[in-house]
């Protein structure tokens, strides 16, 4: 699913596109010009122009390993101080990247609206395949074998229009707790039953 530090889950499944706009609709971003743009670390305008929106520093080391310092000038979160100042429901968008998944369905489900909504179904989707524990903002780099395998289905959970296809999986199960296998299992019978087929 990428190993960028610029890549998490809420990225990979396409939900962090209608987080951006949940924030750019709100009075003050609209107030300051503030588009959705503005709210993805990846893109200039509203990130932290030190650590180019990354949260750290990188100080290079010649013969040892690089250092990773937490940026001094946005604290590590990402994101300039008056990008930060925009909130919804009183949370900033560094507010929301901390929430774990099951955090962030909670939080968006309060709200009935439909950007909420689509927030929810696409979050869902990692918690039906047993990630509610990962934060939003969580870098893809540090995320396991297999918790990269199940972002990956939650991503084709979500695609509610794709063409048929095989998946092939390769003891998925292992390491994985009962409760764990039972979502997936759960999981691998939703694309059996959207028409795919699972090796």
């Amino acid at each position: 699913i990428g190993k960028s530090s610029r890549s998490n889950p809420v990225t990979y499944i396409k939900a962090y596109d209608e987080i951006r706009k949940l924030w750019a609709d709100q009075p003050l971003a609209k107030q300051m010009g503030y588009t959705a743009g503005f709210f993805s670390f990846n893109s200039e305008g509203g990130r932290c122009e030190e650590c180019k929106g990354d949260g750290t520093i990188t100080v290079e080391m010649q013969f040892m390993a690089d250092v990773y310092l937490q940026c001094e000038h946005c604290k590590g979160k990402r994101f300039k101080s008056e990008v930060l100042e925009v909130k919804y429901r009183e949370k900033s968008i560094y507010d929301i990247l901390e929430m774990t998944v099951n955090q962030a369905i909670e939080f968006f489900a309060e709200d009935a609206g439909y950007s909420e909504r689509n927030v929810v179904d696409k979050l869902q989707k990692l918690a039906d395949v047993g990630l509610g524990y990962v934060k939003l903002g969580q870098s893809s780099s540090t995320l396991s074998g297999g918790e990269s395998q199940r972002v990956k289905l939650a991503y084709h959970l979500s695609r509610e229009n794709a063409e048929p296809t095989l998946f092939v999986f390769d003891e998925p199960t292992t390491g994985l707790h009962f409760h764990d296998i039972h979502k997936l299992m759960e999981s691998l019978n939703a694309l059996i039953v959207r028409g795919h087929t699972v090796l």
